[in-house]
């Protein structure tokens, strides 16, 4: 399964996003990387505008150019906005949802604690990261004594994280259920959608 596993301050560094949750090097030197650093006043054309925002998305959520793609084209398919739809895809997968519920740290140690079989859905072995979880649906940690030790240590380390209006924690069972789909607003993207959407749609 591919991953990403290339510099990644030097791909928020290109973007200006802190996409991996570190800012300090950001906060350093708030400027493309490259030889001519805060001296580039490159002007970008909508097609590089565009090219970005889906960068941000994409490496945000931690997928691969063709499961970006099929996420848009998903979408794109179903009734209503397509970038808001796109958003609730990607929100709603079973990785994003563990690191919400905060059975781990980070959205690829979420994506990790899912392919190692530590998680169930509905009381059914889930190894796939992608997985869209429905409204109502139970996610549980293994009843293993290692899978609890992983998870217990790290809801205690993200007590500070704030679990979204549309997921139920359970701490002491270890368990989280998504209760509603959340609206745009909710899910507060880190970038542009709609101009992914017209970036897709060229």
């Amino acid at each position: 399964m591919a991953r990403y596993t290339g510099p990644r301050v030097r791909i928020s560094r290109r973007l200006g996003t802190p996409i991996f949750g570190t800012s300090k090097y950001l906060e350093r030197r708030p400027y493309p990387p490259g030889a001519h650093g805060p001296k580039s006043r490159r002007k970008y054309s909508d097609y590089a505008i565009g090219l970005m925002e889906k960068q941000k998305l994409r490496f945000f959520y931690g997928l691969q150019e063709k499961q970006f793609r099929n996420v848009y084209e998903r979408a794109l398919r179903m009734r209503g906005v397509t970038g808001e739809k796109m958003l609730q895809i990607l929100e709603a997968r079973l990785d994003n949802l563990v690191y919400h519920a905060g059975f781990a740290l980070t959205r690829p140690a979420a994506r990790q604690l899912v392919c190692h079989g530590h998680v169930r859905v509905n009381g059914r072995k889930v190894s796939i990261p992608s997985y869209a979880v429905k409204v109502n649906d139970v996610i549980q940690v293994k009843d293993h004594a290692t899978s609890k030790t992983i998870v217990q240590k790290n809801v205690e380390g993200s007590t500070s994280r704030v679990v979204p209006d549309w997921v139920r924690l359970d701490r002491e069972a270890l368990s989280a259920a998504l209760l509603r789909i959340p609206t745009r607003d909710e899910i507060n993207p880190i970038a542009n959608e709609q101009a992914v959407v017209e970036f897709y749609s060229r």
